[in-house]
């Protein structure tokens, strides 16, 4: 069938039981769902996006019976939980389907009959182990003595009934060959290789229908046979979508898939044999692409309630905004951003709350927000918040950048998220390089400003280019970066491609911290999301002080209240900072405004020390700074960290190493 010419990129999730709430593992498949699809809008396609909920299985109606809820009723509520946490997630299907919709039950009992008729299905009869919570029949060659199940390890149920079966038989090599002649169409090359393995093992004839339930899609024409077995109605939904039996061949603007996604374990039995077969015996084109992602484990376990570790998604970005003070949008945000940078792609991998904190900490708050906010803050102190005139990306820069869009561009076409945001980093750390080399601050002392906006410059177009790459991953955060950059919407894929796109005269908005940064404590793996602590923003001036002289009781006492651990301790991360600036901050007679180079990071800080110290002072002085406490609003400005002092008689005393050492060296 020819293809039209405007066909939408049409891109599915599984459909997911409704016997429990959403966890990390099916917020993975969707989350990497809508990445793909923002991508594919990013680069100017139409694109159809299907996600939903499977309601027909008998577990369902199981769940619903011991609750003593009517099931509909139960499908009903569950489906609403599915549909606000994929909002809350910023998830933007285009399609939310349902199995118990009336235009769905139409397409099963079309198709089974179609089947039916050219003799792809028939009458017979079943004896054979079924695995109730996996929806699954196995043949007795695959049981062994313990009669569990051979995917989740519950007990199997013996059947002996009449059913109709699929002839998936007579279709083995056509499926065979069609994987073998096209090595896209299973994603990544070792779920192929599996599901090559599986057919090899030669294919055998499924049953789809069941008796004993009266929950599901009644036999067509033959109700005293059942229900159709719920994985043949439930792979349907992809054409139930796109209005195959109500649109004509209209349907072929959306039809077939561009692009399926799904967890590893449902791919070899259902989606690479049983939904393939069933679109050959209709005729129909075959999806362009099955991809098969890992799962995420806990504890090097597979999630499980009895277990307690499982994770809800929303509960984790929610005590991550609670812990770091940053708002819950980009707080979801980094949830996504750590499912996709760390997305099981041919293994399963491990996650964990330390994981999620490290990577917010160090990939988000270091680099991404440090960056954006480190080149804001020096464009306002030295240029008054406005592009510099003749400011444009040294050629060197604009190549590297170009070049890294590009490796973006292919990774996430090949839905390699990982790569994708590696590749997305490198812009940072290369702007961060060039920062350290070129030293803008020293510029501007020199008088050599059109050089220091030359090479700020730099980050501002970095900052550009990152939000349209990041867009597709943390959608709210790209937001916030184009807002601070004063533009008005986030360039598209080809737009961000301009790499002087900031006229002069350009004014910027102030800076804001996007992701302050996190000090977690460690966590227990349970059900519940992680507990986390952040320093509490504080509306006094950050400085510590060392006590003065007390007596020996009254040290004894202060000393077994405020008892750390040494873990307690390594949290603190204080570093030796140079003073390169210094100013009393407006309508304060207290406070001072502190410009610190921290190892070639520059930071300001807010310091109560005006009454003891003018800033002429503190000017080249090296003083002790906890560098990870969280940024503080102090009389509208940002202070990003504490200075040490000692407190004798209520007077701050600075503290400074004996021997002048390198700005940022380690306190320990």
């Amino acid at each position: 069938m020819p293809e039209p010419a405007m066909k939408r990129y049409y891109i599915t999730t599984p459909i997911y039981y409704v016997n429990s709430a959403p966890h990390i593992g099916t917020a993975l498949t969707t989350i990497v769902a809508d990445a793909c699809a923002r991508f594919q809008k990013r680069r100017g396609r139409a694109v159809y996006f299907l996600t939903g909920t499977d309601e027909n299985a008998p577990k369902v109606h199981r769940v619903a019976q011991e609750r003593g809820v009517p099931t509909q009723q139960f499908v009903d509520e569950m489906a609403e939980v599915f549909e606000r946490t994929w909002r809350a997630l910023n998830i933007e299907y285009d399609v939310f389907i349902r199995t118990t919709e009336e235009r769905h039950k139409r397409v099963v009992s079309e198709v089974f009959r179609r089947l039916r008729a050219q003799g792809d299905i028939y009458k017979g009869s079943y004896q054979g182990w079924y695995c109730v919570s996996c929806e699954t029949f196995f043949a007795s060659s695959k049981v062994d003595e313990s009669k569990t199940c051979p995917d989740c390890g519950k007990p199997l149920e013996w059947r002996d009934e009449p059913c109709y079966y699929f002839r998936l038989s007579a279709y083995e090599a056509r499926l065979r060959e069609h994987i073998k002649a096209n090595p896209d169409f299973i994603l990544p090359e070792t779920r192929r290789k599996e599901a090559l393995g599986f057919i090899n093992e030669g294919l055998q004839d499924v049953a789809v229908s069941r008796t004993g339930s009266d929950w599901g899609v009644p036999v067509p024409d033959d109700p005293e046979s059942g229900v159709v077995y719920v994985w043949f109605d439930a792979l349907l939904n992809y054409l139930t979508a796109t209005g195959w039996l109500e649109r004509g061949e209209a349907y072929l603007d959306t039809w077939p898939p561009d692009l399926q996604l799904m967890g590893k374990d449902i791919l070899p039995r259902f989606h690479a044999t049983i939904w393939p077969a069933m679109l050959m015996a209709l005729g129909l084109p075959l999806p362009e692409r099955l991809y098969g992602h890992g799962w995420w484990i806990v504890n090097k376990q597979k999630m499980s309630k009895s277990l307690g570790n499982v994770y809800a998604p929303l509960e984790v970005a929610q005590s991550l905004s609670d812990a770091a003070g940053c708002e819950l949008r980009y707080a979801v945000d980094a949830f996504r951003y750590y499912q996709l940078r760390e997305m099981p792609t041919d293994a399963d991998a491990e996650f964990s709350l330390e994981g999620f904190e490290a990577r917010y900490n160090g990939d988000l708050a270091n680099d991404l927000g440090n960056l954006l906010h480190r080149t804001l803050s020096m464009m306002h102190r030295y240029f008054g918040g406005r592009v510099p005139d003749g400011a444009r990306l040294d050629a060197g820069l604009a190549d590297l950048f170009a070049q890294q869009a590009a490796r973006v561009t292919e990774a996430y076409e090949a839905v390699d998220f990982p790569r994708g945001l590696r590749e997305a980093w490198q812009i940072i750390g290369a702007v961060n390089r060039y920062y350290d080399e070129q030293a803008p601050w020293t510029l501007m002392k020199q008088g050599n400003a059109e050089r220091a906006g030359q090479v700020l410059y730099a980050g501002l177009i970095a900052a550009r280019l990152l939000s349209a790459l990041v867009e597709p991953v943390m959608p709210q955060v790209a937001r916030e970066i184009v807002r601070q950059l004063a533009l008005d919407e986030v360039p598209t894929w080809s737009d961000a491609a301009q790499m002087n796109a900031l006229p002069a005269g350009h004014i910027l908005q102030q800076p804001t911290p996007i992701f302050p940064r996190l000090q977690a404590k460690q966590p227990s793996p349970t059900s519940q999301a992680p507990v986390a602590s952040a320093s509490p923003p504080t509306s006094q001036a950050p400085v510590a002080s060392a006590s003065s002289p007390t007596s020996q009781a009254q040290q004894g006492a202060t000393t077994m209240q405020n008892t750390i651990t040494i873990d307690d301790f390594k949290r603190l991360e204080i570093r030796i900072a140079t003073v390169k600036a210094a100013e009393p901050v407006p309508k304060s007679t207290k406070l001072l405004k502190l410009i610190l180079d921290v190892g070639g990071e520059e930071r300001v800080i807010v310091a109560g020390i005006a009454e003891d110290y003018t800033p002429e002072q503190v000017v080249g002085k090296q003083i002790p700074v906890l560098v990870n406490l969280q940024p503080a609003l102090i009389r509208g400005i940002v202070s990003e960290g504490m200075m040490l002092a000692a407190d004798v008689d209520g007077k701050a005393v600075l503290l400074h190493p004996d021997r002048e050492v390198p700005s940022g060296s380690g306190v320990r």
